[in-house]
């Protein structure tokens, strides 16, 4: 907000310095060598700035917002492993496992895996003891990317830290109800932190 503010405060300026220049310009009976010469260096002075510093503000967000997006793939990436095995251990006889870009990136996987969750019969043993494992792996490397949700903003970090309970809670799961309960604890706070506007 600050760095918005620090853009458009120049930007204001030279626009209301150049439509003031231009009113004068335009008013009749100002002529001499200062409403000839001077004013149209001054305005054309103030469109350059206000039209540069907007070409800068609009490159600069470009840039912020692509920063942005690299940051929540990389959180999103850190989740990829137990999205995987969570959905393989939801497969149905004859379907196939998701694409693991569209777990890393595609929202709409989340619901999906939801859902199955909701419908499916319960996850079995060994693909309940493989999510165990995987999350008890993967928990430090989510915990440590806390400070780089914070740097996306408050709401994401806040998300990011149901998410690391949810894995840490799966990963000392010791019965099926506490494993599911986890699992949905997971999806529901991937599912808001995907929700989040960059």
């Amino acid at each position: 907000m600050m760095n918005r503010l620090i853009l458009l405060t120049p930007m204001l300026l030279f626009g209301v310095g150049g439509a003031y220049l231009l009113y004068v310009f335009l008013q009749a009976g100002n002529e001499g060598p200062v409403h000839d010469n001077l004013l149209p260096e001054l305005i054309g002075f103030c469109l350059e700035g206000f039209f540069l510093i907007g070409l800068f503000s609009l490159i600069q967000r470009r840039r912020e917002h692509e920063r942005r997006h690299e940051l929540r793939q990389s959180l999103r990436g850190a989740l990829r492993e137990i999205l995987s095995y969570l959905d393989i251990g939801l497969l149905r006889e004859n379907e196939e496992p998701a694409d693991s870009r569209a777990l890393e990136e595609d929202p709409q996987m989340v619901v999906s895996l939801f859902r199955k969750i909701m419908s499916n019969p319960p996850l079995e043993l060994d693909a309940m003891a493989r999510l165990k494992d995987v999350a008890g792996r993967n928990l430090t490397t989510i915990h440590d990317l806390i400070p780089v949700a914070a740097q996306l903003s408050a709401k994401h970090m806040r998300w990011w830290l149901a998410i690391t309970e949810s894995v840490r809670h799966l990963s000392e799961a010791t019965d099926r109800s506490a494993v599911t309960a986890a699992l949905h604890q997971f999806l529901a706070g991937l599912g808001e932190f995907d929700e989040l506007e960059l």
